[in-house]
């Protein structure tokens, strides 16, 4: 096991964890709401350093990431665990893990550990251009992730974070001079939502946001829409708003469907239709976003790039291929700058 970097001893052999916004109290031989943090006799280890649950080679719009190295190819990996606990998780069996040190997982405890040098090497031999931290919540794995990060920077390896945006300042502190892309899953608009639905707190996500757009880091945003949970109209289209009065309307902003089948407490919930997503498309529109794509939804119009000045086809998407039809992230046809990250 790792000893851990975010974090504070107390008296009575007690920690405080500092890596995301719970900060949890964790007593000896306790874990924190991640279960993936440890305190063994008044120091905290991290239980899945060096033992990612998933790697795989994935398309970068696959985490979902239109605007940023389109085309290309993302080394993904993710571990046990998450501190949140979304009912509509679809990664449960991981993100849910409840036996971090014994579940017979591809690559999880019980194999050899993946040291960071080897993550990066695998990202190389597969042609990869990014690196991306993904399947479960990254934040709960970022001393593993940080490592890598210092690593693939050094090979010309581009950093991308898919995440809830939960982090403490002082782990968004640290990932940031390494950080390339992000995309944050802005859940919903609503507190109570995050409450009941993630056991987690709104405010702490828009912070980030806020951060993460200042420094720089290129930035889009998913939401899922759920029947009866996160599509109100009232709800998106504040949350629209604030993607464009605080964030800029250049931010890309995801709209993805909900399977119930795949969820985790949530099985027996309606399946989010198509007019939905294409309504929550509108809002986005409406509220002056230039970029907003419709998710799961396959050969849609609503998930390829159009210039936002004179409407013509830039990038066109079925699934995760593409065909480009831009002049090196500007338009064709006026030479707008359609904000894509090479």
């Amino acid at each position: 096991m790792q000893e851990a970097k975010f974090y504070k001893k107390l008296d009575n052999l007690t920690v405080v964890c500092e890596l995301c916004r719970h900060f949890c109290t964790i007593a000896d031989q306790q874990t924190g709401i991640c279960q993936v943090r440890k305190n063994i006799n008044g120091e905290l280890f991290s239980l899945v350093y060096g033992y990612p649950a998933a790697l795989n080679v994935d398309p970068i719009e696959k985490k979902p990431l239109f605007h940023f190295q389109p085309g290309s190819l993302s080394y993904s990996l993710g571990t046990l665990g998450c501190n949140f606990k979304c009912a509509n998780c679809q990664n449960w069996d991981i993100s849910q893990a409840k036996n971090t040190t014994s579940l017979n997982l591809p690559l999880s405890r019980g194999t050899s550990l993946v040291e960071p040098e080897k993550i990066v090497s695998e990202a190389l031999i597969n042609d990869c251009s990014s690196i991306s931290y993904t399947y479960n919540e990254p934040t709960i794995f970022a001393e593993y992730a940080l490592e890598i990060m210092k690593l693939a920077r050094a090979k010309n390896l581009k950093n991308v974070w898919v995440t809830n945006g939960y982090m403490s300042d002082s782990c968004l502190e640290a990932i940031l001079p390494y950080l390339d892309a992000v995309n944050v899953d802005l859940k919903s608009f609503d507190e109570n939502f995050y409450l009941k639905n993630c056991r987690a707190k709104l405010r702490p996500v828009l912070e980030n946001l806020k951060t993460l757009k200042k420094s720089g880091v290129h930035l889009e945003i998913t939401t899922l829409i759920i029947p009866g949970l996160s599509d109100d109209y009232e709800m998106l289209k504040s949350l629209a708003e604030f993607i464009v009065n605080e964030l800029g309307d250049d931010v890309p902003w995801h709209l993805a469907k909900f399977s119930p089948a795949v969820s985790w407490k949530l099985k027996k919930a309606p399946p989010t239709s198509e007019e939905k997503i294409f309504e929550a498309c509108d809002i986005g529109k409406n509220a002056s976003l230039k970029y907003v794509y419709a998710g799961n939804i396959p050969g849609d119009e609503r998930e390829n790039t159009y210039c936002p000045a004179c409407h013509e086809l830039a990038i066109s998407r079925f699934g995760y291929e593409i065909e480009r039809f831009d002049n090196h992230g500007r338009c064709a046809y006026c030479d707008k700058n359609l904000d894509i990250f090479e």
